[in-house]
């Protein structure tokens, strides 16, 4: 996978061992070294297939730190994993709705920007989003778009949401096609569809959506939020909700798979990188100097190489080939991005969404 990008993040890769960074400090201000020293190793609870493996080579070649990764599917499993005492995890990458519930839960650690000199990097919007002023917790890792990923070759590009919501039984989708495993991107698609807000906490409105929801479930395979791609790009699916850069992950591998946001709209995120309060100094700091290398531009660009989704670093940009920055599928339009909404986190009501979900999950 992702074979329009490997060769040059090789290359990257190769220039910058041939470049000899190395140092054992942390980039920090002339006003001296910290009075702790970085752990030798740090866990990293990500998505999957979310970072070229590359970087973690070049990462320990320049610091001694190794990365340990695993993986989440969901930002629901995410938290559930967290809450449950967690398995050590010292940097982990929720979306941006749930930095705002996990921010109100006292669940993670401010970041020191002495380390994170990087900052400057990012494109003047990231650097004060409204879930994390001033980036005091987080940083902009990657942002994207939902929308619905096809095969062109067996279907027409889908103008509406319809296709899921009042699905056509005759429809050579209907049967083979796949859902987000998860209750705020679903029910988001469903209320969009329906022309309302996508954090809506009208109990009517909800109602609806979860009728509309239960509708869908007759042409669908099934819910899956980690290999939607795949399946789409091996023929075993028609049509799939997903995101933008897993779906172009697909076409690498069949280039008749295509992406499109419908004519009501769709999401936009952002995801982050973030450290839970439960981790030691020694490893706080060992993430943070991570966190400084992802914004790096060079190491920034090759995020985005491999993932296939916008980033947030606009030095990146400068490593970017342009034919990338300027896939209306990577980069929205303006006329795109007037249309989709952001997540936003909702408190208490979180636990509607939920139960409604589990009420669609139940239906027959």
């Amino acid at each position: 996978m992702k074979t329009r990008w490997i060769a040059i993040g090789v290359l990257l890769s190769m220039f910058l061992s041939a470049c000899g960074r190395a140092t054992a400090t942390p980039e920090v201000p002339a006003t001296g070294v910290p009075a702790i020293q970085p752990a030798s190793e740090i866990q990293l609870f990500n998505w999957s297939e979310y970072i070229d493996p590359a970087i973690y080579d070049l990462f320990r070649q320049e610091y001694g730190i190794t990365v340990i990764e695993s993986n989440f599917a969901s930002n629901e499993e995410m938290l559930a994993k967290l809450q449950g005492g967690g398995a050590g995890y010292d940097l982990i990458v929720p979306s941006d709705y749930y930095v705002g519930i996990m921010i109100e839960e006292g669940m993670l650690a401010e970041l020191d920007h002495s380390v994170i000199t990087n900052l400057g990097n990012l494109a003047q919007r990231f650097q004060d989003v409204p879930y994390d002023p001033g980036n005091r917790y987080c940083v902009p890792y990657q942002w994207g778009t939902s929308g619905l990923g096809y095969n062109s070759s067996l279907m027409d590009a889908p103008q509406s949401w319809s296709v899921l919501f009042d699905p056509d039984p005759n429809a050579v989708y209907y049967g083979r096609t796949t859902m987000l495993d998860d209750p705020r991107e679903a029910f988001a698609a469903a209320l969009i569809y329906l022309g309302y807000s996508a954090n809506t906490t009208d109990d009517a409105q909800l109602e609806e959506a979860k009728q509309a929801l239960i509708r869908a479930k007759a042409a669908l395979l099934g819910y899956d939020s980690d290999q939607f791609e795949d399946l789409l790009a091996a023929g075993e699916t028609v049509m799939a909700h997903g995101w933008n850069g897993d779906i172009l992950m697909g076409q690498a591998e069949n280039p008749d798979i295509s992406y499109v946001i419908p004519q009501e709209g769709g999401v936009v995120w952002i995801d982050n990188m973030c450290i839970p309060i439960t981790t030691t100094p020694e490893r706080r700091l060992a993430a943070e100097m991570f966190i400084n290398f992802i914004l790096r531009p060079d190491i920034g660009a090759m995020v985005s190489q491999f993932t296939y989704y916008a980033t947030p670093n606009q030095a990146a940009e400068a490593y970017l080939d342009e034919d990338f920055l300027s896939d209306p599928i990577v980069y929205p339009p303006a006329d795109v991005l007037e249309r989709l909404q952001y997540i936003e986190p909702l408190g208490e009501y979180e636990s509607v969404y939920q139960r409604l979900w589990d009420e669609v999950k139940a239906a027959p």
